[in-house]
């Protein structure tokens, strides 16, 4: 796909870059970067030899804004049922993140507000530069941060969601770490280098095994103990029939790093 509001890039390694690309208005999102986004975690999805997802922002200055307010504006000329619609393309849009059968990695590089927060919350690990400011806005303009609040209510549990969502509460790196919001922040010139940490700790393990992983993660996350005793088991026997797992079991064993390490 010829992508506008975003780029995608493939290195070497099979590592994906997907940038937020539009600088000028601090990579907010409209309805064509999320119909892009949407576009490349599906093309990510199918490619097999993409081994990670890196997403970031273009320029030092901002990660995301969030929705474009542009495009809320516009959506106060519809009627409900394509405000709906509209709606409904963000919510599409953070769940084909989270729930690419790839790790992502969200690679903060500067401010973050509102869904430029679900964003983060919605990649499986998050680095961040110290100097960046976080905020959820949407009360401030009379909105409410619907499509973000799972995967905000899910990382950071109820209690610190209500801490950030009900005020507007405006917050550094360092309180983001504490409420677990990104796992890491460095300084700037250090984050790529701690990017690139969490990437070849990827490359160490067999991409299948992370994509059942992804599964696993988030199915028992959703099921009752009883339900979790059957499924885990089920899960590990159908790992043990991998080839994946024959390939690893037989390099430890045979002292050779496995076919998937770089």
């Amino acid at each position: 796909m010829d992508y506008q509001d975003i780029s995608l890039d493939i290195d070497a390694r099979n590592i994906a870059t997907i940038t937020l690309n539009r600088e000028e208005k601090h990579n907010a999102m409209g309805s064509q970067m999320m119909r892009e986004l949407n576009s490349a975690c599906a093309e990510i999805s199918v490619n097999s030899e993409i081994r990670a997802v890196v997403l970031t922002g273009a320029g030092q200055k901002s990660f995301s804004a969030g929705a474009d307010l542009g495009w809320m504006k516009a959506n106060f000329e519809k009627n409900r049922e394509q405000r709906i619609i509209e709606s409904a393309l963000l919510a599409d849009t953070l769940e084909a993140l989270n729930s690419l059968n790839k790790v992502t990695i969200a690679r903060v590089n500067g401010q973050a507000y509102a869904g430029g927060v679900g964003l983060i919350a919605a990649c499986d690990i998050a680095i961040s530069v110290n100097a960046a400011r976080f905020s959820l806005t949407e009360t401030r303009l009379g909105l409410t941060p619907a499509n973000i609040s799972p995967y905000l209510v899910e990382r950071l549990g109820v209690s610190n969601s209500r801490r950030i969502l009900l005020n507007a509460h405006l917050f550094d790196a360092e309180e983001a770490v504490q409420l677990g919001l990104v796992h890491k922040s460095v300084e700037a010139e250090d984050l790529d280098n701690a990017v690139e940490s969490e990437i070849k700790s990827c490359l160490s393990c067999a991409p299948g095994a992370i994509s059942m992983t992804k599964e696993l993660i988030r199915k028992v996350s959703e099921q009752t103990a009883d339900q979790n005793k059957n499924y885990t088991a089920k899960m590990l026997a159908d790992a043990w029939e991998t080839d994946e797992a024959q390939a690893g079991i037989g390099s430890f064993f045979n002292k050779q790093s496995p076919p998937w390490s770089k």
